[in-house]
């Protein structure tokens, strides 16, 4: 498996709104993010380390306006800690250490409960036909096409 880590260009790179979101703990509005209405299939991974985040396969519409996921591709690659200030749990990349939202307990219960609720500037699809060129060529019998 690649080796993500927290890498100094990508941060350099960022749009303003990505390096407050990702660097600052923010929260882009609502409605406002590039892959809330996404519906191709695919991977998210994350934009600073590139690790292997959701599946297009867990994203659902949960009217919140933000990307929502029942769960992450890999649970390695996220940590969860408590977030008193939103009075949830925080959801932050493992190896970039970006901050990419929230999880909440209301989710569908059919696939566990659980709604990821992240902010999709801390996001960067990678569209079914281009994962394998990409390397992430493991991750593609999450991907229903």
């Amino acid at each position: 498996m690649e080796k993500y880590r927290k890498n100094p260009d990508a941060i350099s790179k960022l749009s303003r709104e990505q390096y407050r979101v990702t660097q600052q703990g923010a929260t882009e509005y609502p409605g406002t993010g590039e892959h809330l209405y996404n519906d191709k299939p695919g991977i998210y991974v994350d934009i600073v380390s590139g690790e292997p985040l959701f599946a297009s396969s867990d994203k659902f519409d949960s009217g919140s306006g933000w990307p929502s996921f029942t769960k992450p591709i890999d649970a390695a690659n996220v940590d969860e800690r408590p977030d008193p200030m939103e009075g949830g749990v925080e959801v932050r990349s493992t190896h970039g250490a970006c901050h990419l939202g929230h999880v909440f307990l209301d989710g569908p219960g059919e696939q566990g409960g659980l709604r990821y609720c992240i902010n999709s500037a801390a996001l960067r699809f990678v569209h079914h036909d281009d994962m394998k060129a990409e390397g992430y060529e493991a991750y593609l019998d999450h991907v229903r096409e």
